[in-house]
């Protein structure tokens, strides 16, 4: 017991001096910053939506699927560490839908207005496109999917200007 408490105290003794230089590089005096700090429950959940929203959109053609999976990250989870993605998944599935293409019907696509049901025109998919992929362009201008994102709306015509809601 004397000899354990022995090289207790030595081995205190002997760390002494380095305490003064073990401190916090750049002596932070705070935390992350909070809109970078992420749920780890909601990003596996948003990854795992952003994968089945890819193998429906790859694999199936399945655009309407691929839509409403990006759309459930885009709203539930905005701070999503791979949120281009989905906004770019979300604007390609929208206008692919808008061009009739893939394997289903773009009036599976359901819009919920208060208390009736509606579907989308070709249109109203081509706007929902541009909304997503000018968001995309503006809020990740270091995007992978920028390029792209840029061809698809030169094809449109332009950026959507202003973003509004949509909700009607």
């Amino acid at each position: 017991m004397r000899k354990n408490l022995l090289q207790v105290a030595f081995l205190m003794l002997a760390l002494l001096p380095c305490a003064p230089s073990v401190s916090a590089q750049g002596k932070a005096k705070t935390g992350p910053d909070p809109s970078t700090i992420r749920d780890p429950d909601l990003e596996k959940d948003s990854l795992h939506n952003l994968e089945v929203a890819r193998n429906y959109f790859k694999l199936k053609k399945a655009y309407v699927a691929a839509l409403k999976r990006c759309e459930e990250i885009i709203a539930g989870n905005p701070n999503f560490a791979r949120i281009e993605e989905a906004l770019f998944m979300a604007g390609e599935s929208s206008l692919f839908l808008a061009q009739n293409k893939g394997k289903q019907n773009s009036s599976l696509y359901v819009n919920y207005d208060g208390t009736r049901k509606r579907t989308l025109s070709a249109e109203e998919f081509r706007e929902l496109g541009r909304e997503y992929l000018t968001r995309l362009i503006t809020d990740y201008p270091k995007s992978d999917f920028r390029k792209q994102a840029e061809a698809d709306l030169a094809a449109l015509g332009s950026a959507k200007v202003n973003r509004e809601s949509r909700e009607q």
